[in-house]
């Protein structure tokens, strides 16, 4: 039974009952501090965390839990209720795989199976090759990144020329000096401080998807 971890000082049934994580086959646990949800996070083995934006020390919180190996590979949510606040940046950057706005809404469920099932991630260094693709008639705009992380599902990138969320890029790495390069479409998806910017796969080119799982796997059980 997956297990989620709410750290909030709010009563979340009445944002959250109608979505997946209220389902009988979902265990809930609650703290409504953060030394609390730091002690359920290695107690409890959650796979999933979900922090309150406004709760007291939350980028803290998410910072520590990336930082300690125990809890490095939970899903981290933060849920935000109304506008979007220029300190959500922060936790993003602190180590939140996703922001997503109270009170839940119908593209909640989808976001969560996602999110609940984050793949293992290779931290990793080594030169990604982009083009941004562009409307038709436009030239195609083409740099140089460094990659941070990597998993099946999409990288972390750190680039000097200025992306866009929803920028398509057609990506092009070495995973070893030795192996051909991986082609895949990807897409930004998120954009952190640091000229950071999170890139989620669409389409690998022949074996290259196998060749990732492979590279980020040899990483998970050594």
């Amino acid at each position: 039974m997956p297990t989620v971890l709410l750290c909030s000082t709010s009563d979340l049934e009445g944002d959250l009952g109608q979505t997946l994580l209220w389902r009988d086959d979902i265990a809930r646990v609650v703290a409504t501090r953060v030394d609390y949800a730091r002690t359920l996070a290695v107690a409890a083995r959650p796979q999933m965390a979900l922090v309150d934006r406004d709760l007291s020390g939350a980028g803290e919180l998410i910072a520590d839990l990336r930082r300690d190996p125990m809890t490095r590979p939970l899903s981290i949510v933060v849920m935000g209720r109304g506008d979007f606040d220029a300190g959500e940046l922060d936790l993003l950057e602190a180590g939140a795989n996703a922001i997503l706005r109270l009170p839940a809404g119908p593209e909640w469920d989808d976001r969560l199976v996602k999110l609940i099932q984050v793949p293992t991630r290779r931290e990793t260094r080594f030169a990604v090759h982009f083009e941004v693709e562009a409307d038709t008639g436009s030239p195609r705009t083409s740099g140089l990144a460094l990659a941070l992380n990597l998993s099946v599902r999409g990288m972390l990138i750190q680039s000097s020329l200025p992306l866009g969320i929803g920028d398509d890029l057609d990506l092009g790495f070495r995973l070893l000096d030795t192996d051909p390069p991986v082609a895949v479409l990807g897409r930004v998806v998120r954009q952190a401080k640091g000229e950071r910017f999170g890139v989620e796969f669409h389409r690998f080119a022949a074996d290259g998807e196998e060749r990732v799982a492979q590279f980020v796997g040899a990483f998970a059980t050594s």
